[in-house]
Order: C-alpha cells, then structure tokens, then sequence
C-alpha cells in the first residue's frame, strides 16, 4: 500500500483527498513502475486539486503533472529497476495517473534519465517550470539577449526577483491592458507564460530582430495583436509546447539545466512540503500566495 492524492467526482460534488492505493490499482496502460521520490505543485496542479478548471479528463484520478524517481519494475526495453527517472506532460494528471502518489505507472516513452548531477529534489525544484522556462531559452538563443526585465504582480517582490538575476521589474499591469500596436523597443528577448494583452504588449515593445517565446495563457488564450511588429521590426514569435515535445527536445533541456542551474539559487527558492498539505497547496497556489517552488515529498 501506498498513499496519493485521489480525485473523485461522486453525486456529492468534486472531491481530492489523501488515500491510501494498492499497486493493483495503478493504471495498466503503464509499462515502467516509479517509485516516486518528489513531486511538485504546479498552477495546473492547483486547478487539478480544486477543481477549479476542468484539467482532469477522467475519474478517478491521481493529480501530479511531473515526478522523480526511481524505477521498480520495467517492461520497457529502455529502462530497468533502480534507473533514475523524471517525467513533464503527456497528459500525467489529467488523462493518466500522475505523480502526486508514492507510486507511478506510466509508459516508458514519456521518461526522461534523471541528469548524474541532479537530485530528485533539485529536478522537481526545476520541475515543469524550470524545463519549459528552458524550452523557451533555447528557441531564444538564436538571438541576441540583454540585461533581464520580469514584471510582476506583486511589486512587493522587486528585491526578490532582483537577486535572482532581473536588472529590473515592471508592474505586470504595465502590460496586461489593451496597447498600442507598435510601442517603444524595450527588450530583445521575451519569455511569456501569460498570453492575451500580455502577450501582445510584450510583441509591440520587443527590438527590431528580437523574439518572443510564448509557453502560457494565465490571462488568456486570446491574442489581440497586429502585425506591425513581425513586418516593420521583423520579430519572431515562438510557441513553446512542454506537454508533448519530443523527446529530444526533453532531454536536451534537461542537460542544460543540469549543467547550467545555481544551486544556491534554486534552494532559495525552494519550499518542501508533505503530501498532506498538497491540497491546500493547490488553492495557496491558484490565489497568487506562493512564493517560488514548492517540492511535494513522497519517499518515506
């Protein structure tokens, strides 16, 4: 037996709570066992856990978009038992069971090896977050990138983001309102995971030649923009997909974060956190009041 957060939708209304599973019950679709070692709360997590968004497909269901762990059992020609492994998207939390359960069953195609130099604690620390964030990075490195700007909606923050790397911060209402078409040239380079008037704002203020990484749709999924700023300053817009990348994709962002990440920096940003206060971690993080990363763990 083992314990997971299990989601239900019986007569009575939406329901998450902490249980208790067998191996049995584990999906059969899987071909690879995990021992969970750490999850993670992601915002998709949070509307996972609360329903306040219809992520989940399928009932009943296990939440957790992306785990780290260790192999257990394996009828999948690329792993074996005791390989290290993590694994981002594929539907893991919403259309299959996912990591937020001290066990795991899943195809072995969606795995990635766990990097030598990463803990299971520092992958989860990254998370989907920190692999998308290197998705959007490497399709930004055909450019030319500057001093770092992030904008926030917590102005409070400033220092914060400051020591960890941005030269400067803007209020994130600078940018979520109507604009104009084509505004100042403020940066080269551009990661949004926010969309609508977000999005466009970010478009119209980028340099001539710069580019913009779209990886989100917090504000919406709508995209009121013109373009005057693909034609008369030549940008390029990329659109950053973390779910179902290929795995080459995957693993090559995984490297990099592993060869490039500051440790010191990422502990500091990390929370760990019990299984149990997962779920209440889903509505802190859905109401803007988590700061950073928060690390689920799982191994006893």
């Amino acid at each position: 037996m083992f314990e997971a957060l299990l989601i239900t939708q019986p007569e009575s209304g939406y329901r998450c709570e902490l249980t208790q599973l067998d191996e049995a019950q584990l999906p059969a679709s899987g071909d690879v066992t995990v021992r969970v070692d750490c999850s993670t709360i992601n915002y998709k997590d949070g509307l996972a856990i609360t329903g306040k968004s219809p992520v989940v497909r399928s009932f009943p269901m296990v939440p957790g978009i992306d785990f780290a762990g260790s192999v257990t059992q394996s009828d999948h020609p690329k792993w074996k038992a005791g390989d290290r492994v993590l694994l981002n998207g594929f539907g893991v939390g919403e259309t299959h069971w996912g990591g937020l359960s001290q066990m795991a069953r899943v195809k072995g195609d969606w795995l990635v090896a766990l990097p030598d130099t990463l803990s299971e604690r520092d992958a989860m620390s990254l998370g989907t977050a920190g692999y998308t964030a290197m998705l959007c990075v490497q399709a930004l490195q055909k450019h030319w990138a500057d001093a770092g700007v992030a904008a926030t909606g917590r102005p409070q923050e400033a220092d914060y983001l400051k020591s960890l790397g941005a030269a400067s911060v803007i209020d994130r209402n600078d940018l979520s309102a109507p604009g104009k078409p084509l505004q100042k040239e403020r940066w080269i380079g551009v990661v949004d995971s926010v969309g609508s008037h977000t999005l466009a704002n970010a478009c119209a203020s980028t340099r001539y030649g710069g580019a913009v990484a779209a990886c989100g749709l917090a504000q919406g999924m709508d995209l009121p923009a013109s373009v005057a700023p693909f034609i008369l300053r030549g940008i390029t817009l990329y659109g950053i997909d973390s779910v179902m990348a290929p795995m080459a994709q995957r693993e090559a962002a995984w490297d990099a974060l592993a060869k490039t990440i500051n440790r010191e920096q990422l502990a500091s940003i990390t929370t760990e956190i019990a299984l149990p206060d997962a779920i209440a971690a889903g509505s802190q993080i859905l109401a803007g009041q988590v700061r950073g990363r928060l690390v689920v763990k799982l191994k006893a």
